[in-house]
Parts: structure tokens; sequence; C-alpha cells
């Protein structure tokens, strides 16, 4: 770019001195003005033609292209089309119904060449992202999924603590109420404006069904071998003693045994005698 004064004719080298003459005399006016230098515009006609050969896609194949050129799909609804111009859903619509029936045009093209138009099942196509960024992310979206399951169990917990609260009030103001009622019921008794306490009832008639309860309760077989090994009480004293039928029964007596001289039928290992209580105590304090 230049700057210079076209109201000004003076070669470049002019000095400043004469500069400053030509504004005193008004031959130039303050300030500088840009000349611009003129632009060249080229119309290379053979080399656009050219280009537009290149880019042409005549030459290629339908496949290669892909381009239809067809009328929207018929809609139920009448068209109007002078309301396209300022109705956005009604142009965005008609743009879908164009692409609908693209999409059918080009599906039976593609059927008549023996083009397949879905995805194999054993079709493998490599990821986007990395295996290492997809485990970050599956292991981020595990976390949260850890974190909402926590929280969604800490709320429940917080609510089974409330209800477990008010269920307690409840019994409490239950029995606040009971305890209440019957003290109200004993007082009016004592004073003689109620002849019966149904309360009292209903307590006797508990005491005698538990009463026929214990009766009918019957023991389990370890309860009854020990009855039968140990009796239900009463005396143990002499309880062993002999009688004249027992010293009289001598079914149980083995001469060989009596006498040692002979294995006895009992398969039973002859215990020692017992050590006193003091030889007991030594040898408990030696272990």
């Amino acid at each position: 770019m230049l700057f210079r004064n076209p109201n000004l004719e003076t070669d470049s080298d002019d000095t400043d001195e004469e500069l400053q003459e030509a504004l005193a005399a008004g031959k130039i006016k303050p300030g500088l003005i840009v000349e611009q230098q003129k632009k060249t515009f080229i119309n290379n006609r053979e080399g656009l033609g050219d280009k537009i050969k290149e880019f042409s896609l005549g030459k290629l194949k339908w496949i290669e292209r892909l381009d239809l050129t067809n009328d929207p799909a018929p809609s139920i609804e009448p068209e109007d089309t002078a309301s396209l111009e300022n109705d956005d859903f009604h142009r965005e619509m008609r743009f879908y119904r164009q692409a609908q029936a693209s999409v059918l045009e080009g599906l039976v093209k593609l059927a008549n060449m023996s083009i397949p138009t879905k995805r194999p099942e054993d079709y493998y196509a490599e990821m986007a992202k990395s295996d290492e960024h997809m485990k970050k992310v599956r292991s981020k979206l595990l976390e949260k999924k850890l974190s909402m399951e926590r929280s969604e169990k800490a709320k429940k917990l917080r609510e089974l603590r409330k209800y477990g609260k008010k269920v307690q009030q409840e019994v409490l103001q239950k029995r606040q109420k009971e305890k209440k009622d019957m003290l109200d019921t004993i007082k009016k008794f004592r004073k003689g404006q109620i002849d019966k306490v149904d309360f009292l009832d209903e307590t006797i008639q508990r005491q005698n069904k538990q009463v026929t309860d214990k009766k009918t309760f019957t023991p389990n077989k370890k309860r009854e071998y020990k009855n039968k090994k140990f009796g239900f009480g009463g005396q143990k004293k002499r309880s062993k003693y002999n009688t004249a039928e027992s010293a009289a029964d001598v079914s149980s007596f083995n001469p060989r045994k009596a006498q040692g001289k002979g294995p006895s039928k009992s398969t039973k290992k002859p215990q020692g005698k017992r050590p006193g209580k003091n030889k007991r105590k030594t040898m408990k304090n030696k272990k």
C-alpha cells in the first residue's frame, strides 16, 4: 500500500520543506489518504471448465454416487405448498418424506444389484475408542452404578428406621391407652359404677388354658429316658437296697466271672481302683 495524496503532484523524492510549503499554499489537505492498489481479476474459463469436469460425478457408477432425485412420499393430510415458506414444521416434514422416498427407492436398487443392506451378525468393526479408554469408561459407569445402589440402600434403611419408629410409637400409644382404660375400669369397679370387669375374666380364661396346655404336654424321648433313669423326684436314699426278691434272684450270677477263671461275657475293660483325692490332686498339678 502507498500512502499518498492525489492533490499533490510531486515526485517521491519531495522533501519535508516542499510538503510544508504545499500544505501552507492549500494544495494538499492535512492528513494521509490511503491509495490502494487496484486488484487484477483473472477469468480463466478454460481452467474452471476443467475443474468442473474433474469434480463431476457423471462418469462414476451409481454405487459410487448414491444420488437420487425423487418426489416426497405421499402424505395422508393435504399439503399446502404456499405455507412451506413460513411453516418450519411442514417444511421439515416434507424433507422427512422425501428422505423416506429416497430410502425406499435406494433399497430396491441395492437389492437389484445384490448388495447387502444389513450388517451381518459376525461383523466386526474397530472401535473409535481404544480398549483402555473403554475400560475407564466402564469402570466409571460401574462406580456410578454402585454409588447409586448404595444411596438407594441407605435411603431404604432410613425409610425402614422411620417406619420402625412409627410402629413402635403406635404400639406404645396403644399400650398406654389400654393401661389407662384398665385403670379407669378398675376405678369404676371400686366405686361400684360397674358390676363386672371383662379383662379379669379374660385373664382367668387365659390361665385355665395354660393349665390345660401343660396337662396335655408330652416330653420328648430324652426327657423320658432321664425320667426313667433318675425318676421324678422323691426319696433317693436306699433306692438300690436289696430286697428279698432281688436277693433270691441269681439269674445274673456268673461263677466263672466271680472266680476269675475265664473271660467274662461283657466286653468292657476292667477299670482299676480310683486313686485317692490327694493323689489325684498331685497328678493334676504335675500335668
